[in-house]
């Protein structure tokens, strides 16, 4: 820092870089400089008076030693190539670093994290996880002292506004898709959200935080939506249920647990009438106890506000390293036996015959999968197998998928099975 002042550069000026430099150039954070930004192509106009500021179309200018940069903010994106380079040379360099790059982190954090530490340098992520709402300031700061057991969101703003799009309107999965795209809540290629990734990679960066785990993307037990059909959607809410994408984490006897996938909450759940793109995060901890954060999951607004507060944070002196202990000491989940233990949601396709229905309910039964509540329509026009939907009591999930692999051998009775969790808390 030169004369008190924070010299800031920014890669990347794009809806949220835009916003970020805006906020500086107003003012917004008092002792901070927007000293370089660093774009594609310098001819766009961009709506932004940066006169003073040096603009350029290297990345490189932002890590040479002889500029005057204090801190770098990487808005680029990219697991890999570009970004991984520029934030790797920045800490090298002596420089912080504040990103929004969530792939990136889940993938390299703990090289990175090891950088930071070794340059005595700050890495921070708010931005990376849950877009506006603070979640990283809550579990490394607001929750120090405390034992976090257990994480349970929506961390993806795509699933949620589909999943609940849906049930607003009865529309198809394909359907609301499409409309999320035209939006612009969904990429042309929206597999990274709907197959569940992206959430996975948030919760392996929030499970590192609260339970000193190594993030691992091939840790988490990971289910995408595709799936989940009108029919489902219908059949939950008949239930008084919602569906939603739920990331969760679990602390339990030295085992750290990670799982992503569509599951039907009960209206008792913190989480049944989170919609839209909104983002939303239940943490028990003790002794506080439970509570939870909910605000714009995604948009240019919601993030920017995510970085702006990092940046204050370091000029402030506040910043903290990746993942508030060393990375030395974190270790490796261990949740290969893991298993949830829950009422479950299974949708069946049966044959329209005779004992087809009773042959199911007796395999259920024989593996000690139970039912507490049924229900059985007519077939749509020109389908040859009936929809049966059942909510099981509380049972294992190996008790479960036994069940439902056997169900799969009888020839000719179920077309097509879904077995979802349903979560109560």
């Amino acid at each position: 820092m030169k004369d008190g002042q924070l010299a800031i550069g920014i890669a990347g000026l794009g809806t949220v870089g835009k916003q970020v430099a805006q906020a500086i150039l107003n003012g917004a954070l008092p002792g901070v400089v927007l000293s370089h930004v660093v774009v594609r192509d310098t001819a766009i106009d961009r709506g932004l008076d940066l006169a003073g500021v040096q603009v350029g179309t290297d990345l490189q200018e932002l890590v040479a030693p002889d500029n005057s940069i204090d801190l770098v903010v990487e808005l680029i994106g990219g697991e890999n190539g570009p970004a991984l380079d520029l934030v790797k040379s920045a800490l090298s360099s002596g420089k912080s670093v504040v990103t929004a790059n969530k792939a990136m982190l889940a993938r390299h954090s703990i090289e990175l994290a090891t950088l930071a530490d070794e340059k005595n340098q700050i890495l921070a992520f708010e931005a990376a996880v849950a877009g506006g709402i603070p979640i990283i300031k809550t579990i490394r700061e607001a929750l120090a002292g405390n034992k976090v057991t257990r994480l349970s969101g929506i961390l993806n703003g795509t699933c949620n506004f589909i999943l609940s799009k849906m049930a607003e309107t009865g529309g198809a999965f394909e359907e609301i898709l499409a409309q999320a795209q035209s939006l612009g809540y969904a990429e042309a290629d929206p597999s990274f959200d709907i197959e569940g990734i992206d959430a996975a990679q948030k919760l392996t960066l929030l499970a590192g935080l609260a339970f000193g785990i190594t993030p691992d993307l091939t840790s988490v037990s990971l289910r995408g939506i595709t799936d989940i059909t009108a029919r489902d959607i219908s059949a939950s809410s008949d239930f008084k249920c919602s569906i939603r994408l739920i990331a969760k984490a679990e602390s339990m006897d030295g085992n750290a647990n990670l799982w992503v996938g569509p599951a039907l909450l009960r209206r008792s759940h913190p989480l049944y009438a989170i919609d839209g793109v909104t983002n939303a995060v239940v943490i028990s901890a003790e002794p506080v106890g439970e509570l939870m954060l909910q605000g714009p999951g995604a948009g240019g607004g919601a993030t920017a506000s995510a970085v702006l507060g990092d940046i204050a944070d370091i000029a402030g002196g506040f910043g903290r390293s990746l993942f508030s202990q060393p990375v030395q000491t974190l270790v490796k989940a261990h949740s290969e036996n893991a298993q949830l233990v829950s009422a479950w949601y299974l949708r069946f396709l049966l044959a329209d015959t005779a004992g087809s229905m009773a042959s199911v309910t007796q395999i259920l039964a024989k593996n000690g999968v139970s039912i507490e509540e049924a229900i059985q329509r007519a077939p749509n026009v020109g389908e040859t197998h009936l929809p049966v939907v059942f909510i099981t009591h509380v049972t294992a999930e190996s008790a479960v998928i036994k069940a439902i692999d056997e169900v799969k051998e009888l020839s000719g009775i179920a077309a097509d099975v879904l077995c979802l969790p349903v979560f109560t808390e």
